[in-house]
């Protein structure tokens, strides 16, 4: 089983660690990509800082994130899962998994990166700032270019595991689920059980309840081979899980519905 994450877009910089080294992390054939993105981010917030800030949508009195943009080679890493920080990760809440629990988080979580394509929990990162919808010099969006690379790469990397989709619209953009994958893949929608019984998309408990959903799926013991499957894995743990067809979609919609 896969399960896609969106990032947080805040990060949680290391106070010390050891150097960031893209060549350690995982899925080895995106690392020609990921340098590329990295040399222009760091070029750009190094050459043309006040042209930074206006790309990556900061404030003046937030180019302390383009000062560290630019210091990326040399900045201190940190397990991906504790550079992340935000609502959707503190529900996830990693640290706290046993030993085993992680091992199985590592292997099953894919977390969707502006600067790195995907990254797993385990693979040690900076914390960074690159929006999803970036234009970078030499790269151009960096949503279509990470969809070039990871249409290469995550067919072998996913194989014919299920897919448990729970990326936000920027995310998706960087790697649409084909057709192929249709009959094992779902994409998770959490919804509110208003007072008259109808539901409503959730908009404040959404990220919580994902990463609460996420956590269920990255620690199991079970496998879930089929959406069926990740529905009974879901209702065996107390949660309203039904699947639905979706006609903007080309596999099925997990709805998950919270009181």
């Amino acid at each position: 089983m896969i399960v896609l994450l969106p990032p947080s877009e805040g990060k949680t910089a290391p106070a010390s660690g050891g150097k960031f080294h893209l060549e350690l992390l995982a899925n080895a054939p995106l690392n020609s990509a990921r340098m590329k993105v990295l040399d222009s981010l760091t070029r750009m917030c190094t050459n043309t800082p006040h042209k930074a800030l206006k790309v990556l949508g900061l404030s003046v009195n937030q180019r302390n994130e383009v000062a560290a943009n630019a210091d990326l080679n040399d900045a201190p890493a940190d397990h991906a899962l504790r550079i992340y920080t935000g609502v959707l990760f503190a529900a996830l809440d990693y640290p706290s998994l046993t030993q085993q629990e992680q091992q199985r988080a590592n292997d099953r979580l894919l977390v969707a990166s502006s600067l790195f394509g995907v990254v797993r929990p385990d693979d040690l990162i900076p914390a960074y700032r690159l929006p999803g919808g970036t234009t970078l010099p030499r790269i151009g969006r960096v949503d279509s270019f990470w969809r070039r690379q990871l249409e290469r790469v995550l067919p072998n990397v996913i194989d014919d595991q299920l897919v448990i989709d729970m990326r936000s619209g920027t995310y998706v953009k960087f790697w649409p689920i084909p057709e192929q994958f249709s009959r094992h893949a779902a994409t998770v929608k959490i919804w509110q059980l208003g007072p008259g019984g109808n539901r409503t998309a959730v908009s404040h408990h959404n990220k919580a309840t994902k990463g609460e959903v996420a956590r269920l799926f990255a620690s199991t013991s079970s496998t879930p081979m089929t959406p069926d499957d990740a529905v009974d894995l879901l209702r065996d743990q107390g949660w309203d899980a039904t699947l639905t067809a979706e006609p903007k979609l080309p596999h099925a919609r997990l709805d998950v519905t919270i009181a």
